[in-house]
């Protein structure tokens, strides 16, 4: 529980920090109200931009538990939760781009990634970006059974441009940078010229997306480290019967220096079937 009440408090004090309705990358809005909770909404601020043309598969999905080709309506209603209660966390604190990581491998944080990122854009007012910043092992593309021409390691490493990695992915205000090509030397990437040019131009979007970046595991990776000055939060991935204490406390103390949006428990034994509360 001494993570969970970390994160609040973190969530708290990063509202009232100094300057941030001053932030040049924040842009104006409306508000929302939902059912009592004020949601801060982005305005166009130009013409909506449209991107390369892709399509995923729904076999592939439905063999990765991905939404919306997802059977099991308790798991779906889990991330519309979580959908729900993010926005509200981002919008509080005016915040855009959001990393998720575990603290080891095969804890789930890619497939919680993808979910996330296609449960938002099925908020009629909320566009995303998902980018797979898993430089060692990218598995978004696989995951989605997306094929693409050139992607994040292409344009890292000069062959392309900005405009040849983004993809429309068929759902709609959902877009996506790919990778298929992993890469030595990642954290040194991430803080390369040319990541933050790409940081720029999706911050410049029209719409302003959210933007999910899924990210090596922490405990593996100085990747999410070196990172952090780019991003707004981190979402931690934790897995019932598979993520240790020791691991978690790791993991929090790495994290102490961040904004910490909130902790989410995968593949957990315990569920709710009735709609009743």
């Amino acid at each position: 529980m001494s993570l969970i009440e970390t994160a609040l408090r973190r969530m708290q004090e990063g509202a009232k920090r100094p300057g941030a309705e001053s932030d040049p990358r924040r842009t104006s809005g409306r508000t929302v109200d939902r059912g009592g909770d004020a949601v801060r909404r982005a305005e166009p601020e130009g013409p909506v931009q449209t991107y390369l043309p892709a399509t995923v598969d729904p076999t592939v999905m439905e063999l990765n538990c991905i939404l919306p080709q997802m059977d099991d309506e308790v798991a779906r209603r889990a991330y519309k939760i979580l959908r729900t209660r993010l926005l509200q966390r981002l919008a509080t604190n005016q915040w855009y781009t959001l990393a998720l990581t575990g603290t080891q491998a095969q804890q789930g944080k890619t497939t919680t990634a993808i979910n996330l990122a296609i449960a938002l854009a099925q908020d009629v007012q909320t566009s995303v970006f998902l980018v797979d910043l898993d430089l060692p092992r990218p598995r978004v593309a696989s995951y989605l059974g997306l094929k693409f021409d050139s992607g994040l390691g292409e344009y890292l490493s000069g062959e392309v441009e900005i405009d040849k990695i983004i993809y429309e992915s068929g759902i709609p205000r959902l877009a996506i940078i790919p990778n298929s090509r992993p890469m030595p030397h990642s954290s040194e990437l991430l803080s390369s010229p040319r990541m933050t040019t790409l940081l720029k131009t999706l911050a410049a979007s029209a719409p302003r997306r959210i933007t999910i970046f899924d990210m090596p595991p922490l405990l593996l990776a100085d990747d999410v480290l070196a990172f952090a000055p780019n991003i707004d939060g981190v979402l931690l991935v934790a897995t019932e019967g598979a993520t240790t204490r020791s691991s978690l406390q790791s993991a929090k103390e790495l994290l102490a220096e961040m904004n910490v949006v909130g902790v989410i428990l995968n593949r957990s034994s315990e569920r709710t079937e009735s709609y009743d509360y």
